[in-house]
């Protein structure tokens, strides 16, 4: 019969030295498989290793925090013992990151500064006032800082764009057909005053008797835009004719469009006024 203590002790070790039934807590698992001793030839950067328990922004955080921590009155500092707790955060972090404790080092040569001018008997003042405390100029600066650090906090309880929620959008596709601007009346009006300034540069003194008919001339407006894209609004009139004629045509060319049977349109503002027929889709 097989001793139950010599059992045990096969089932704890393997012949590599490793423990083939686990009955202990690994110190770390790699691919899946339990680890029970760290690996000789391991190579850990000496920065991984580095945990800081506390984030601060600065000396005045800092500061602040450990003034808070131990409900000191922020208005009667104790300089001796908060000089001595912040000495030691210092010295920590200036073996580790010298860079880093370069503005804490400067903060740390004011503490040392107050509190050794506190050790001194305090100055005469002229006019009998008292002295100012040598901890006025860091208290002022405490106070600073801690108001704008719960203004801050408040202010980022506040919803903002891209963390708390998305500004919603919504994508129209354009249609491919090109949209040309709209002519006004007042566009309209300039084109057609400008014709009849130069109809009546040209026109000659006639005393006939002549019938115009709306229709016709909307029959003649259609056949110059057969076969055409566009036509020049100032093409479609003929000042040579006379007054009559282009005050017919001009009415025929708004009945055309009152119908839908042509379209008024130019390219951009101020630009030339074009007129074609109508697209009508099949």
């Amino acid at each position: 019969m097989v001793d139950s203590a010599t059992l045990n002790a096969g089932d704890r070790q393997s012949p590599a030295g490793m423990p083939t039934v686990v009955d202990q807590v690994a110190v770390a698992r790699l691919y899946g498989e339990p680890l029970f001793a760290m690996p000789q030839d391991l190579y850990i950067p000496p920065d991984a290793l580095e945990v800081f328990l506390e984030a601060f922004e600065g000396p005045l955080d800092l500061l602040l925090y450990l003034i808070r921590k131990q409900d000191f009155n922020i208005l009667d500092i104790p300089m001796a013992g908060l000089t001595q707790q912040y000495l030691t955060y210092v010295d920590e972090i200036r073996h580790r990151n010298l860079e880093l404790a370069a503005e804490y080092l400067l903060m740390a040569a004011m503490l040392i500064e107050i509190k050794s001018r506190m050790l001194l008997p305090p100055r005469h003042v002229a006019n009998g006032q008292e002295a100012e405390d040598p901890r006025a100029e860091l208290v002022r600066r405490l106070l600073e800082y801690e108001q704008m650090k719960l203004a801050a906090a408040q202010l980022n309880t506040l919803p903002q764009l891209g963390r708390d929620f998305l500004r919603a959008q919504v994508y129209i596709e354009q249609s491919l057909a090109p949209r040309f601007p709209e002519v006004s009346l007042g566009d309209l009006q300039e084109a057609w005053q400008a014709i009849l300034k130069r109809a009546t540069l040209v026109q000659h003194h006639r005393i006939t008797r002549e019938e115009l008919s709306v229709r016709e001339h909307m029959s003649m407006v259609l056949k110059k835009l057969q076969g055409q894209r566009f036509v020049e609004f100032e093409t479609l009139f003929d000042p040579t004719k006379g007054v009559p004629v282009l005050v017919v045509t001009f009415i025929a060319l708004l009945e055309l469009a009152k119908e839908t049977l042509v379209d008024i349109t130019q390219a951009e503002a101020f630009a030339p006024i074009y007129v074609r027929l109508a697209y009508t889709p099949s």
